[in-house]
This record gives C-alpha cells, sequence and structure tokens, in this order.
C-alpha cells in the first residue's frame, strides 16, 4: 500500500464515478476519499464499488487535507468551482488531474499553470479525446501524409441531452472536436468565429453561469481558422435527437473519417483524387479502408498517463495544463464571437487571444 499512488476523487457525478472506477482499478493507486456535495450519491457508490471503511466519504472538501500522505486528486466537478479547488490543492501539495474544461477564464489556467510549475506538481487535464486509440492513429495517418495536402475539416458533435446549466453547448461540446483538430494538425488555430441558437435558458434566468449574454446556446456553428488557410466546421446541439459523433479531415488524396458510432473501428481512410481529363473533372484512384484500432477504454489510459506522469515527474505533453490553457483561450474568443453574432476573432499567440471589438 505504501507504494501506491494516493488519490481523492472529488466530485461523483455522471463524469466522476467512471475516474472512481478506473483509479479503484489501476494497480499503482490507493483511493483515500471521495468527495461529493451529495451525502446520497455517497452512499451510492460506496455500494456500487463496495469502498471500503477506511475510504473517507465526505460532502467537505476540507476535510480531505486530513488524510496524511495524500498525494493527488481528480477533480470531476462543475467548470465554475475548478479555479479554487486546484488552486488549492496545488497550495496543498497535491498533484491534480482536472475535467475538461480546466477553468473557463484564460487568465486563471495561466495562474494554475504557473503555480503548478513553482509547485512541481503534475497539472493535466482530462481531454480524453487525445487518448483515444483512433485519434492517436489518425494524427499518424495525416503525419505520414496520406491525405495530401490538406484543404478542410468538419465535425458534429449532437445528441438529447444532458443540459447542462453551468456552461453552453460550446463550451461542454466544442472542446472535444478543438483539441482533435489542434492535435491532428499539429498547430493552433488564428481565427475563430460562432453562432449560436437559444431555446431553453435565456438571458436573465437564473442560474450558476460566466456568461452573461445571450443565455446558454443549445445550438453552436463554429470555424476554426488555421495559419495556412486550412478551416474546420463544427456543428454542435444537446437538443438534437440524432446523435452524432463525427470528424473528418479532407485533403486533395482523400479524407480521414473518425466516427464514434461506427464499430468496431471508428476510423475509415477514404482515398481518391479530382483529375481533368477531356474537358471535365473526373474521380480517379478511389478506395476504401477500415483502419485497425487498438482496443482500450480512452479514460483509463488517461488515468494511467497521470499515474505515470506523477512516478516520473514528467508533464503531460499532450494534455497538460498548458494545452488546456490554450483551449480555453480559444473557447474564450469563440465566446466574445458568439456574444458579437459570428464576428471573427484573431488569435495573438498560443497564449493569449485578442478579443478587440
Amino acid at each position: 500500500m505504501n507504494n501506491k499512488i494516493t488519490i481523492a476523487v472529488l466530485g461523483v457525478g455522471r463524469w466522476g464515478v467512471h475516474l472512481l472506477r478506473n483509479f479503484l482499478e489501476h494497480p499503482q493507486v490507493s483511493i483515500s476519499a471521495v468527495v461529493d456535495p451529495n451525502p446520497e450519491r455517497l452512499a451510492a457508490v460506496k455500494r456500487q464499488f463496495k469502498l471500503d471503511d477506511n475510504v473517507l466519504l465526505t460532502t467537505d472538501w476540507q476535510a480531505v487535507k486530513q488524510i496524511p500522505d495524500l498525494m493527488a486528486v481528480a477533480i470531476a466537478t462543475p467548470a465554475t468551482t475548478h479555479y479554487h479547488l486546484i488552486k488549492d490543492a496545488l497550495n496543498q501539495g497535491y498533484h491534480v488531474l482536472a475535467e475538461k474544461p480546466l477553468t473557463l477564464d484564460p487568465l486563471e489556467c495561466r495562474e494554475l499553470c504557473e503555480l503548478a510549475e513553482q509547485q512541481h506538481l503534475i497539472l493535466m487535464v482530462d481531454h480524453t479525446y487525445l487518448f483515444h486509440p483512433a485519434v492517436e492513429k489518425g494524427q499518424a495517418v495525416i503525419q505520414a501524409d496520406k491525405l495530401g495536402n490538406l484543404r478542410y475539416g468538419y465535425a458534429t458533435r449532437t445528441h438529447l441531452g444532458p443540459v447542462r446549466q453551468d456552461v453552453d453547448a460550446l463550451w461542454d461540446l466544442a472542446i472535444h472536436d478543438i483539441a482533435i483538430f489542434n492535435n491532428w494538425l499539429g498547430k493552433l488555430p488564428v481565427k475563430v468565429q460562432a453562432t449560436g441558437t437559444v431555446w431553453l435558458q435565456q438571458a436573465g434566468k437564473k442560474r450558476v453561469t460566466n456568461f452573461p449574454n445571450q443565455g446558454l446556446a443549445d445550438l453552436v456553428w463554429v470555424t476554426l481558422t488555421y495559419a495556412d488557410g486550412f478551416q474546420a466546421y463544427i456543428h454542435l446541439c444537446w437538443l438534437n435527437t440524432d446523435k452524432q459523433r463525427r470528424l473528418a479531415v479532407v485533403g486533395d488524396c482523400g479524407s480521414l473519417i473518425f466516427d464514434e458510432m461506427l464499430h468496431p473501428s471508428p476510423l475509415t481512410l477514404l482515398s481518391g483524387e479530382i483529375e481533368y481529363q477531356d474537358n471535365q473533372f473526373l474521380p480517379m484512384n478511389q478506395s476504401q479502408e477500415v483502419l485497425e484500432v487498438e482496443t482500450g477504454e480512452p479514460l483509463a489510459r488517461v488515468c494511467d498517463r497521470f499515474i505515470s506522469c506523477i512516478l516520473k515527474n514528467t508533464p503531460p505533453v499532450e494534455s497538460s495544463g498548458w494545452v488546456g490553457m490554450e483551449l480555453v483561450q480559444i473557447l474564450s474568443a469563440l465566446t466574445v464571437s458568439l456574444k458579437y453574432g459570428g464576428q471573427a476573432i484573431f488569435l495573438k499567440g498560443c497564449r493569449e487571444y485578442s478579443n478587440s471589438i
């Protein structure tokens, strides 16, 4: 037991319960505490996972600080609570794995990243898709130039609920596809635009939110523009019975499709190109290849990477706090664009953005 990483899980709602499950199954982890404001939820996870009596179940985060030798915390609480919880945890000397987004404010993200570095602690964000075997395989395909010159990308992420009351569909859903596009392209967008529609939560209704504008958008359309002219278009909606999880990058020699709804492999390479012959444009060399992808739960890979980073004292390059901050900067810029009806917002660099209107 003494050789294991002792962890407390903060928040065991829809996502936190999966973090708890994975850490309980990890051979190098010992769960010391579970924190949640709902006592009934604590009782439920105790029954579900048959937790030992020596695992502290509490509604009070402060009680966790009394646990000797606690090394790390996994935070899966509402995004509005992240900043204060993560800052407190880092100041206590705990490594932190945080559910996305890191916070709702790029400046807060920067502060937390700098604090983690000062304390020599791991700050990792649970951008689960960056650990999906299909995303890792897709990155290798693009880097191998199998699509030729890249032209554009598109993604659709729709479903019927759950509807968040702390952030809009942009902040809840877009971060996944933005992270994948950035990962596959190996770069960050230089310009962003967003438009949206609000049906359920109009402005003025009482709720906890950092978005005092037209309300919490249920439908959002996003455009990302990269320095080389590549554009990615993203469709997001949590009020759509047509559940889709599909992302594609298109080049002049083919397209790479990541469709989570396809089994057993969600990754497909469609080859083909257009040639000009006899005064017309003709499709040529068309083929389809379903790519083999490793099996394994992406969240389990996230948890394993977090533990490995702690043991090796090496930050997670693909999902560090700094990566989380860059994604929050992009989302913040998109929020400005959304507020002003789709106005283009230019990103000055990887760690700051311009919202001048």
